[in-house]
């Protein structure tokens, strides 16, 4: 009897033990997640740099884009209705039509008909010139995403070395007390720029050839063009 009571009494004073200081299950720190805004913060003044070069670049790129597109669009009839002006010798109506359309076509082609009855070397000309000018303004600002794309990668790496030599410099600084971190930190934030340039720096390379590629295509368009009115300007009048 009194090893049951004993055994009674341990379990009991057992359980209040675990009621009063319950068992605690171990917590598994979680491992740190990658951020990407935390990156960007800790790359300095370099990002604000990378990051209004990126603003800068879309704008661009968005409205060439539209400019690009406009002067992509034709009317399929405009050369048929300039064949039938010009052979009817309604230049001023050809030229209200031109104003009309106003996209880089029918700009050329007003050149070449306002010059009508010269020859046919000056009307080209006029022709050929128009189109430069109207090649001019398709390309307007290409440049300067051409300049983003090269230089973007360039900040990073001078945001990577600066870093660099902070992280040496608080080593050199921190004399006997040098810790690993010290120099694992400040390479890590140095690297963060590098990555930044490159995020910037590929797609403006993308989003320039692909503007070149549609400003080309406009181009082949205008040349094809100038070689249908020219061939216009030599048929024959037609006989009613």
């Amino acid at each position: 009897m009194n090893v049951s009571l004993l055994l009674a009494q341990a379990a009991q004073n057992v359980a209040e033990t675990l009621t009063e200081n319950p068992v605690l299950t171990p917590v598994v720190s979680a491992e740190p997640e990658m951020n990407l805004w935390d990156m960007a913060m800790k790359g300095g003044w370099i990002m604000i740099v990378l990051a209004a070069l990126s603003i800068l670049c879309c704008y661009i790129f968005f409205e060439r884009w539209a400019v690009i597109r406009s002067a992509e669009k034709e009317d399929p009839l405009f050369m048929e209705r300039m064949r039938d002006y010009i052979q009817n010798g309604e230049l001023k109506s050809a030229i209200n039509y031109c104003r009309m359309n106003n996209t880089p076509v029918a700009r050329m082609v007003e050149k070449g008909i306002i010059r009508i009855g010269r020859p046919a070397a000056d009307v080209q000309a006029a022709i050929e010139n128009a189109g430069n000018i109207e090649v001019g303004r398709l390309e307007r600002r290409l440049p300067v995403i051409a300049t983003i794309a090269a230089g973007a990668p360039m900040i990073g790496f001078l945001g990577t070395v600066t870093g660099m030599v902070t992280a040496f410099w608080d080593m050199a600084n921190a004399g006997n007390n040098i810790d690993i971190t010290l120099l694992s930190s400040g390479i890590y934030e140095a690297m963060i720029t590098t990555v930044g340039g490159l995020i910037v720096g590929i797609p403006s390379l993308f989003a320039y050839n692909y503007l070149v590629a549609k400003v080309d295509t406009v181009v082949n368009q205008l040349e094809a063009k100038t070689l249908a009115f020219m061939d216009l300007l030599n048929e024959e009048p037609r006989k009613d």
